[in-house]
């Protein structure tokens, strides 16, 4: 099936009415959803006036479905596949919006100290490998994939806005997409300001709220199905998540996160999931949560301490809950023991 075929087979819009929490009164709400990016996408629209703002949620999945077509490591059409094909010994033309994102890239790089690198690709089937068979890879195998990753083999020409590999790696743009969708969702949403008709727009674990509303962020146990741990509460912001427990396989009776140490070529330890919270993302002014997942809890938190109104959840490997706010965040984490 064409990657375009799937995007078409997934979408659809689906109208309800829904019972608010105050008083049993009812709320309309129309909702729209697809299929990217290998994880569910929805975008709903509430009250009585959302009909007004149902172009806007067109629009963005629109965008979406550009960057997915143009950036994402599967489509073997896309731009990444393009350069990843041509780049090795070899200057590639690339156009200023990838440029940008492979230079966001290797900025996250540094911050992590090379704990965060979009050349993991070699990596990922021996680990795939691992959970079909339930067996630890060789070593070698996790040495030899290691021998070509690394983003100090990326060179980029801003001027001339090239790009080169001096090593056969590939770049992976998947830890770094889904934030692009939000921020380009927010764009378009202060492009649309003032909205008519509070907007909730998510891509997976990620959620951006437009519209003073009582927005509610639900974070699920990773080892009990049905069952929350609490829930962020905020008037308007954006949620990202980064989950280790989504796809976690199973290897000779031990859990392992799905989300790498490239430093070693194994899981990272003693992580389930990280949800952060940010006010908004003017500016640029956020780090996705995958990037600040490998860097560990005390360290991401050291971040964020420094980013205005940000609050996070990490849940660690065994489900034990750590939070984080800063004094003039606006997000309130209601968990088992009460508001944080």
């Amino acid at each position: 099936m064409k990657f375009s075929d799937r995007l078409i087979l997934c979408c659809g819009v689906l109208t309800a009415v829904f019972f608010c929490a105050c008083g049993g009164k009812k709320e309309p709400r129309i909702t729209k959803s697809m299929f990217l990016m290998s994880v569910p996408a929805r975008i709903t629209v509430y009250g009585p006036a959302g009909n007004s703002t149902l172009p806007l949620a067109d629009e963005i999945f629109k965008e979406w479905k550009r960057i997915a077509a143009e950036y994402s490591f599967d489509e073997p059409y896309s731009f990444t596949s393009f350069v990843n094909n041509k780049a090795y010994g070899e200057w590639v033309k690339v156009d200023e919006e990838f440029l940008n994102l492979i230079g966001l890239s290797l900025d996250y790089s540094k911050l992590t100290g090379g704990a965060f690198d979009i050349t993991f690709a070699p990596l990922w089937p021996v680990w795939k490998n691992a959970g079909s068979s339930k067996k630890m890879p060789p070593k070698n195998e996790i040495s030899a994939a290691l021998e070509n990753i690394g983003s100090q083999y990326i060179q980029v020409n801003r001027e001339r806005k090239m790009v080169r590999f001096s090593k056969p790696i590939q770049l992976n743009l998947g830890g770094i997409l889904r934030s692009y969708c939000m921020s380009r969702a927010y764009a378009l949403l202060k492009k649309n300001r003032p909205l008519l008709a509070p907007i909730e727009i998510k891509l997976g674990g990620y959620m951006l709220a437009g519209g003073r509303r009582a927005w509610q962020y639900p974070v699920a146990d990773p080892f009990q199905k049905g069952k929350t741990l609490g829930k962020f509460v905020f008037e308007d912001g954006v949620v990202m998540s980064s989950s280790g427990r989504d796809h976690f396989v199973q290897i000779e009776g031990m859990l392992y996160s799905h989300i790498l140490n490239i430093k070693t070529g194994y899981p990272i330890d003693d992580f389930s999931d990280l949800i952060v919270y940010y006010p908004s993302l003017e500016g640029g002014n956020y780090i996705p949560s995958a990037v600040l997942a490998v860097m560990g809890k005390e360290k991401a938190f050291g971040l964020l301490s420094k980013m205005k109104g940000a609050a996070a959840v990490w849940i660690d490997g065994s489900g034990q809950v750590s939070v984080f706010s800063n004094s003039d965040s606006l997000a309130k984490w209601e968990g088992e023991k009460g508001l944080f």
